[in-house]
């Protein structure tokens, strides 16, 4: 596998990273001076609304194809597990990613902090490359959380993250004999799609490298090259190879009746769904109408400017002495939103946040302790990814992220040619420009938008941390790429009991009390009885057939069970809530009312296979954040370890079908009738170690008051 020759920053001798620089690069004098000197200021780029398509699009001169028996669009987490499964079958996997890592949240992404429910945790009870990437953080540092964090019990360095997951790629080919074709910095920019509408033919993608004689690739901002990234055409910046992947041409000779249903499988795997919108296949975006199927929702029409925040991560270190602090030129625009957010008994608001999420805590250890792990001391390195911090969160129709269907036909970006990825780049800008103001708000602020004067002081003993060799690998020190919350949400497949195609909903997984006056005010009578007898369990045929009243159905306590379970999930419903008013940033804005009401604990679930299988084409596979799920649960189905396990689903499904020559969608289009291929493909799943159900799951087990996420 193809790897970033990066200087190893193990935390037991990295000491300090004081004046981390870039290495090995061919820059001018000038810019290393900046890159060191101070975090980078974004250039002052204007809001972009991409270009509609001509109408005479000439198709692009392919430059390479490449064939494969996988296609996996999106090398986060989830890509990265199912390229995992995919290489121990044998298969042969092409994976693309928009950066040069692997990983997603816990590399390119930098939030390498991993969000765990408690008991699920203390059993282990994930999938098993899961597990394998655990016990690899460990052995390579020695302890679990080398970085000492309070937030979960392992907090590392990004960089290492990809070194990592890129080991455990290489040693799954070397077992199972598979081959993995790597392609960083690579896009997909069209689909082929048969005249049938049923399949994905090929995929052409966009894969960039510098010019010669400019910086390299991590010197640029995301939003100064992402629309470039999408473009046929070489730039002053970006020099483009055009790949076109394709199947693997069978050899084998049945005849018509017996040939293969599927000659290769697409996997969508990107952080934010693009190839959801480019395929054409229903989906969702932002919140839901609210229903008796997701009764918290706070809207009562669906609203798709309105998703989760985003957040470039960075990382800062702990100094002996005061640091200068330059001052981002717009900061006076983004100060009035930072805040620490929750009181605190004592006053130590700074090393609250500092030690949530520290990824670097080097020996010698002080015998202090704050908040449960050690004291601060000059050396530590935290990572920050703060609510009222470095999230940024737009949530208008001016100003959202991710664009809607309507805006993508309306810039033309589904027209042939016109996929510039689907996303807002001012968006992007500001996104950056945000992060280095809330850097400089953490060490020189001395305001709080949520708990008012006198509460913040100046922390001056700080060094933001940027070069190719820090943590997060790039010369302006954020994160390659955003952290994404939310993404386009795929509407699986009508069937008798999901008439509007399948959906993991609210209910499905909450714990919250629905008897809360709430409830019944905003539902009204009608769509609280059908709320309750939902949540009936095995009483409801009963409560219907003898029309019992709502306030006297006693609710099931436990998640909904699918008889397609391919993996499980386990997390609270964790919101970081759009903004209410444009622009995001403005003196007093707020977060939209009521979308905390969902948030909270939930129950030990699953991912059924209907969740990741979209309506229309037949060798899709949806992973990651983007299957089957309301807004609400997918503030549930978005932590690592899920990832991870779709991932594995994805895979394994895929080396399953192709074995048996079935298309996934037949797996489950007899249920709820006993599915025997189904039934096999789940105990494959098991014995391998990556489990469809958690402990004592059945119909009858209504204790769970154990597993709680916290």
């Amino acid at each position: 596998m193809k790897r970033l020759d990066v200087k190893r920053l193990s935390v037991k001798r990295a000491g300090s990273l004081l004046g981390a620089v870039i290495m090995g690069a061919s820059l001018p004098i000038g810019f290393l001076q900046q890159a060191i000197a101070q975090p980078v200021t974004p250039l002052p780029l204007q809001p972009v609304t991409p270009p509609v398509s001509p109408p005479t699009f000439q198709p692009p001169t392919i430059d390479e194809v490449v064939d494969c028996e996988v296609l996996i669009v999106g090398g986060g987490l989830s890509g990265t597990a199912t390229a995992y499964e995919s290489l121990h079958a044998g298969r042969t996997v092409c994976m693309t990613e928009i950066t040069d890592w692997v990983g997603g949240q816990i590399s390119s992404q930098g939030t390498s902090a991993l969000d765990e429910a408690r008991k699920q945790r203390s059993l282990l009870f994930y999938p098993e490359g899961y597990n394998k990437l655990r016990r690899r953080i460990e052995n390579f540092y020695g302890e679990l959380n080398p970085g000492g964090c309070w937030v979960s019990l392992s907090c590392f360095l990004p960089v290492d993250a990809h070194t990592l997951l890129s080991d455990m790629l290489d040693e799954a080919a070397d077992q199972g004999g598979g081959q993995l074709k790597w392609f960083p910095s690579t896009v997909v920019k069209e689909l082929e799609i048969s005249t049938d509408g049923r399949m994905i033919d090929s995929a052409i993608a966009i894969q960039h490298t510098p010019q010669p004689g400019t910086p390299p690739l991590n010197a640029s901002f995301l939003s100064e090259i992402f629309l470039d990234s999408y473009q046929y055409e070489d730039s002053e910046r970006l020099a483009k190879q055009i790949i076109q992947f394709v199947p693997i041409a069978s050899d084998r000779t049945d005849t018509p009746a017996d040939s293969p249903k599927a000659d290769w499988y697409v996997v969508e795997a990107t952080e934010t769904g693009e190839i959801i919108a480019l395929s054409g296949v229903p989906y969702r975006l932002g919140l839901d109408p609210r229903s008796h199927l997701n009764p918290s929702s706070p809207t009562e029409t669906a609203d798709p400017y309105c998703t989760q925040g985003f957040t470039y991560t960075f990382a800062m270190e702990r100094t002996a002495e005061p640091q200068p602090q330059p001052k981002p030129t717009y900061y006076e625009q983004y100060e009035p939103y930072f805040s620490y957010e929750r009181s605190r008994p004592n006053d130590d608001y700074f090393d609250y946040v500092f030690t949530y999420r520290r990824i670097a805590a080097p020996d010698p250890r002080p015998e202090a302790r704050q908040f449960g792990v050690s004291a601060v001391v000059p050396g530590d390195i935290s990572m920050q990814n703060w609510t009222w911090g470095n999230d940024y969160r737009p949530g208008t129709a001016r100003d959202n992220f991710i664009f809607s269907a309507d805006q993508l036909a309306t810039t033309g970006q589904l027209e042939p040619g016109g996929w510039l990825g689907g996303l807002r780049v001012d968006a992007l800008r500001k996104a950056e420009e945000n992060a280095f103001s809330y850097y400089y708000w953490l060490v020189e602020g001395d305001t709080d938008s949520q708990l008012g004067p006198n509460v913040k002081t100046p922390a001056p003993n700080h060094r933001f941390i940027s070069g190719f060799d820090a943590p997060m690998g790039t010369a302006h020190g954020l994160s390659k790429y955003p952290y994404i919350r939310e993404g386009r949400r795929i509407i699986g497949r009508p069937s008798l009991t999901y008439p509007d195609g399948f959906s993991v909903d609210e209910i499905d997984i909450s714990k919250a009390d629905y008897r809360d006056d709430y409830y019944r005010e905003t539902l009204g009578d009608r769509r609280y009885l059908d709320l309750w007898q939902a949540l009936a369990g095995l009483n409801v045929a009963s409560v219907i057939e003898n029309d019992v009243p709502a306030d006297d159905i006693a609710r099931r306590t436990r998640s909904t069970i699918y008889p397609d379970a391919v993996g499980i999930a386990q997390y609270a419903i964790d919101f970081h809530p759009c903004l209410s008013e444009y622009p995001f940033e403005q003196p007093g804005n707020t977060e939209r009312a009521n979308i905390r009401r969902a948030h909270g604990q939930a129950y030990p679930a699953q991912i059924p296979l209907r969740a990741m299988i979209p309506q229309d084409i037949d060798n899709l596979l949806i992973a990651g954040k983007t299957i089957a799920t309301s807004n609400i649960a997918a503030a549930a189905y978005r932590v690592h370890s899920f990832e991870w396990s779709v991932g594995v689903a994805a895979g394994t499904t895929i080396d399953f079908a192709l074995d048996n020559n079935l298309m996934p969608y037949e797996l489950t289009d007899q249920l709820p009738a006993y599915e025997p291929d189904l039934a096999r493909l789940q105990s494959r799943l098991n014995a391998e170690g990556n489990p469809t159900a958690f402990p004592d799951t059945s119909i009858f087990n209504l204790d769970w008051e154990d597993w709680r996420v916290w």
